[in-house]
């Protein structure tokens, strides 16, 4: 019996379509589908009959697992516990993208890849499934991945349910593979992303400032930053707020006291503080002690990396536990913003000097 076939739109899939196949997967089915590298086979991950058939159709080893694919970057700390900022730094670099990760698991006793990839098509499928998506290349063991779903049926028409056409693959080639459970990244599988590109962004530092609404102190704090590291390519300097429910620009005052420093500030966007921007940070600087609370609360695991910027301060005065905060100067005077980038300025140029 031939594999029925369901052709989808590739920028604009028909997303009952989906919402079909996805349902044949949490039954226990076997979906063909379309990504951004080659044509895979979805099956739920925690199905032992639908994993053993799939191991089946494609002639593969039991001692070989199979990857994941997650439909977010969020998703991942659902398999692994891991706070290396590596793995952090190389999924907000490629994903959604074509690197499958490999981390421990979350129990620590073994390990799982893992991959968000770049494909509409996959993403909606893996999404409508609401179950975990174990997703090999759609090939028979030792063949070559198919790009095309024609290809995929060459050697498993009839030994799958359904298989979705979303056209070619754009890539053709399969994701790189890095091993993250090692002491060092270390390539498993070359695809279009090297070795040389895995390590240029592992070793590139990255440093977050945090304030409340990203409007003021840490535009401050992060374009002072950035005009001090300029020419440098090995660090990366963001920032981020609290209380970011809309995104919006700095304010007229923070723009104002940059200005007279010969900084350009007017690009800037606001942006909430998300767990992937805090486990991929190298150092976490915030303003006051109720933002490490709060950065705390939401990553126990990133303690060590987040220090109050006034922390780097020289002021004997200041640099007292009574006294760590660096006030909002929202809504106060002129003068307050200027108070307050002296401040940041004084703790700032201290830092660029550890860096």
């Amino acid at each position: 019996m031939k594999t029925p076939v369901i052709k989808v739109h590739p920028q604009y899939p028909e997303l009952d379509k989906i919402a079909h196949c996805a349902k044949i997967v949490r039954k226990g089915g076997l979906v063909i589908f379309p990504t951004e590298t080659v044509y895979g086979i979805a099956a739920d991950y925690n199905n032992p009959q639908a994993i053993e058939r799939l191991r089946h159709i494609k002639h593969r080893d039991a001692s070989k697992p199979f990857s994941v694919l997650i439909s977010q970057k969020g998703l991942v700390s659902n398999y692994t516990s891991v706070i290396d900022p590596a793995v952090y730094k190389l999924v907000d670099e490629y994903w959604p993208g074509p690197l499958t990760v490999i981390v421990p698991t979350k129990d620590g006793h073994g390990s799982i890849g893992i991959r968000m990839p770049l494909n509409i098509v996959s993403l909606h499928l893996v999404q409508e499934c609401q179950c975990t998506v174990a997703a090999p290349s759609a090939n028979i063991a030792g063949r070559p991945p198919p790009v095309t779903c024609e290809d995929a049926l060459r050697d498993l028409d009839g030994q799958v349910d359904v298989a979705i056409d979303g056209g070619p693959a754009k890539i053709g080639s399969s994701s790189s593979v890095v091993d993250l459970t090692g002491d060092k990244p270390k390539l498993l599988r070359e695809g279009v992303i090297t070795q040389k590109d895995v390590d240029e962004v592992v070793r590139k530092k990255h440093i977050l400032f945090i304030c409340t609404g990203n409007s003021c102190r840490s535009v401050m704090a992060e374009y002072l930053l950035k005009c001090l590291l300029k020419g440098r390519n090995d660090v990366a300097v963001v920032s981020a707020g609290t209380g970011v429910f809309l995104r919006s620009s700095a304010s007229s005052e923070t723009l104002a006291v940059l200005k007279r420093r010969d900084i350009d500030a007017s690009d800037h966007q606001s942006q909430p503080l998300n767990t992937i921007l805090l486990k991929k940070s190298d150092l976490i600087l915030v303003m006051t002690k109720m933002h490490r609370q709060q950065v705390l609360e939401r990553v126990p695991d990133v303690e060590k990396r987040v220090y109050l910027l006034r922390e780097f301060s020289d002021d004997p005065v200041s640099n007292t536990d009574t006294n760590m905060d660096i006030p909002d100067p929202i809504g106060k005077t002129p003068q307050a913003y200027e108070d307050c980038m002296v401040t940041i300025q004084e703790a700032v140029h201290k830092l660029v000097k550890l860096l």
